[in-house]
């Protein structure tokens, strides 16, 4: 099938933008998991980080085939996950926020000062083999996972989780067992993310995976709201959206852009699209 010209120019001019929508997206659905059940997590840039090298070392110095690189790079944000799991999800609110902030902050400290994977300068020269259309596959393919899970006995308990922690646990819902599988799932969609992300710029730095990022994907899901899958999804468009359109303010775009959120927090509580899902058997 032939491209038009017209078609063609308009992905090549807007490549890095399109690029932008599926890769935030799912990072706003790898935040959405982890608020459906209760938890304010901040480690899915750290996720995203170790998605991001893990997968540029497999395509860099081991040279495997893209199609084993992407699963391969999930395993070692879930392996971290994992790992921080246990002991951080017996905190919560903002106790767990400063516990992944500062695991991820570690992380990010170890890119900057080892050389393996380019130091402070980053790395340079990832294999450009991400197309557009597997990142709206994969991010099509996660929003309706989401939404059949949150559809079913399993959605019921992350909404129960969610309202109030400690009357689930009474209902019988194992709510640690829940929070491990929610942040497991986080950790794979940001994780792909990530993969995708280097392999669609072919150059990675350490400071894309540090507090600000972890800012911006929570901010993704707070002005979309966490009623249903798609509302996160579009919330990080919008927000990826607004400075392309806003190319000609520079010098008042943060500043809009952080009013935008402050006014969506204060006035719509349930985000922009916070309407909720109808549930099997509700």
């Amino acid at each position: 099938m032939t491209i038009p010209p017209w078609l063609d120019d308009f992905l090549w001019t807007y490549q890095n933008l399109i690029h932008g929508l599926g890769v935030n997206g799912l990072l706003a659905l790898s935040m959405y998991v982890v608020l459906a059940v209760g938890q304010l997590s901040l480690g899915q840039a750290a996720f995203m980080g170790l998605g991001a090298y893990s997968g540029a070392l497999l395509s860099m110095k081991l040279h495997w085939p893209f199609a084993l690189v992407l699963p391969a790079s999930c395993v070692p944000p879930v392996v971290f996950a994992l790992i921080i799991g246990v002991p951080t999800l017996r905190l919560s609110g903002v106790y767990l926020a400063i516990a992944t902030i500062g695991l991820g902050e570690v992380l990010r400290s170890l890119y900057l000062k080892w050389d393996y994977v380019g130091g402070a300068l980053g790395l340079n020269g990832i294999p450009e083999r991400a197309e557009t259309w597997m990142m709206f596959l994969a991010l099509g393919l996660a929003t309706l996972a989401l939404f059949l899970i949150g559809r079913s006995r399993f959605g019921r308990a992350m909404e129960a989780m969610r309202e109030d922690a400690t009357g689930a646990a009474a209902m019988g819902i194992d709510v640690r067992r829940y929070h491990l599988v929610a942040l497991v799932a986080s950790a794979v969609l940001a994780g792909l993310a990530g993969s995708l992300a280097a392999h669609a710029s072919d150059f990675i730095s350490p400071n894309e995976y540090g507090f600000e990022p972890a800012v911006t994907i929570l901010s993704f899901a707070l002005l979309g709201g966490i009623g249903n899958p798609l509302a996160p999804v579009a919330g990080a468009w919008f927000l990826t959206l607004l400075p392309e359109l806003m190319r000609d303010l520079p010098e008042i775009r943060l500043a809009l852009n952080g009013a935008i959120i402050v006014l969506a927090v204060l006035f719509l509580p349930r985000g922009l699209f916070g309407w909720r899902m109808k549930r099997s058997g509700a």
